[in-house]
């Protein structure tokens, strides 16, 4: 009987809390991730065949000056890695901050953006803070799939001046539209 005893007290004050405890930080350790979607800086739509689809254009003066204030607006984000499409007004508009933070700029597929988006959330991303550069449709669009539903409908051609920031917290997944 009083093998019992001892047997039900180390149970109750080391088995148990110790599980408790293993819960409680597998609980905290649950994958949180945050993205920041950002579409390009203003293009130069003066240059020759910019209207088109596959025109390269790069960005124009105010788009330069854009870039350049993305550098102290997100480096408070403490970012840990940079996807760009492989396009000069995207990869322009985010070259200062690499700049600035050490960084090199990842190519990411926007015709890929499913399996770009199933890329990101992979415990690989565990705690880090990414920032996607995109375009008016590619940007809302990965935060959709981000999210898991669709929030967000694609950016008007005029719109340069928001990003969402997304944040993944286990289960529980958020955007927050920012203006800048």
């Amino acid at each position: 009987m009083e093998g019992v005893i001892k047997l039900k007290y180390m149970f109750k004050s080391l088995i148990l809390p110790t599980i408790t405890l293993l819960l409680f930080t597998s609980a905290l350790n649950a994958q949180k991730q945050r993205f920041i979607i950002l579409r390009h800086a203003e293009k130069d739509t003066t240059v020759a065949g910019s209207q088109m689809m596959q025109a390269d254009p790069p960005l124009n003066s105010k788009g330069q000056e854009r870039a350049q204030s993305i550098v102290r607006k997100f480096k408070r984000y403490k970012i840990s890695t940079i996807y760009s499409t492989n396009y000069n007004r995207t990869k322009s508009t985010v070259l200062p901050l690499a700049n600035a933070m050490g960084l090199s700029i990842n190519n990411y597929d926007p015709k890929q953006l499913k399996t770009f988006a199933d890329e990101l959330t992979t415990q690989a991303n565990h705690s880090k803070t990414i920032l996607v550069v995109g375009h008016s449709n590619t940007s809302p669009r990965l935060v959709n799939l981000l999210l898991g539903k669709d929030a967000y409908k694609d950016l008007d051609e005029s719109v340069y001046n928001q990003y969402w920031v997304v944040k993944i917290n286990g289960q529980r997944k958020y955007a927050k539209v920012i203006l800048y």
